[in-house]
């Protein structure tokens, strides 16, 4: 197994509508805001993590594999090819190709065969162009949206409280690599463009059924933006 290249895929995620990436525990204080996003703790900016997007594009391609009732609710993993046969065992095999698997397995041989992760995914900075007419305009990096729970008896609203966002149109730069290892693995870029337009259609983040989380991707490689609005993910399955 020899490393013939590494593919990179850049450009912006645009978003459609607010995005919340949890920081975690943090203090609250009184009238301050209840769920902060995460942040770069020099420049206090928000970013995407590159694990939320490995995290959630791996979830909604095992989803659409139909491997997650098969991994109990688990990413794929190595000793599952054994169990599985046709199609699932093939998509298994090619998120875990992509994706990487626990190093827990007992199959020593077929780990050496599968070998390294080939996406790298990186954390994602707000677009400086972007960032700079936010400060230049004296606004704020984020928006407090208030939320609360009704009461279905009394039809009031209960438990009210504020979740920071990213606002709507923001922007950050999107770097994705891939590891070639194989000359048969140039064709698992198919597979990475569906995984991006799942991410598209479904969204990031906390609160998705709410409406946050909804992103574009616009990528710098004019082909690959093409195939990417033209793919159809459940087709492509």
């Amino acid at each position: 197994m020899q490393l013939k290249a590494i593919n990179q895929i850049t450009g912006q995620i645009q978003l459609i509508t607010g995005l919340h990436i949890g920081a975690g525990n943090e203090e609250v204080h009184i009238g301050g805001i209840d769920n902060g996003v995460i942040k770069h703790p020099h420049t206090q900016q928000p970013y995407i993590p590159g694990s939320s997007l490995k995290g959630k594009m791996r979830s909604l391609l095992e989803w659409r594999a139909g491997l997650v009732g098969d991994s109990g609710g688990k990413p794929v993993s190595i000793d599952l090819l054994g169990k599985l046969t046709g199609d699932k065992k093939q998509h298994a095999e090619t998120l875990i190709r992509l994706f990487g698997a626990a190093g827990d397995t007992k199959n020593d041989a077929k780990a050496e065969e599968i070998g390294i992760t080939r996406l790298s995914f990186w954390d994602c900075a707000l677009n400086e162009s972007w960032a700079k007419n936010v400060r230049d305009s004296n606004q704020l990096y984020t928006e407090a949206k208030s939320e609360n729970t009704i009461n279905r008896i009394t039809g009031t609203a209960d438990n009210p409280r504020q979740t920071e966002r990213v606002p709507a149109d923001a922007i950050f730069d999107f770097k994705l690599g891939m590891k070639i290892l194989a000359d048969n693995e140039y064709s698992f870029i198919d597979t990475v463009l569906a995984g991006l337009k799942l991410l598209e259609l479904d969204g990031i983040g906390g609160s998705g059924s709410r409406g946050y989380g909804k992103i574009k991707f616009k990528l710098d490689d004019a082909d690959l933006q093409a195939r990417l609005e033209a793919i159809d993910p459940f087709k492509a399955a």
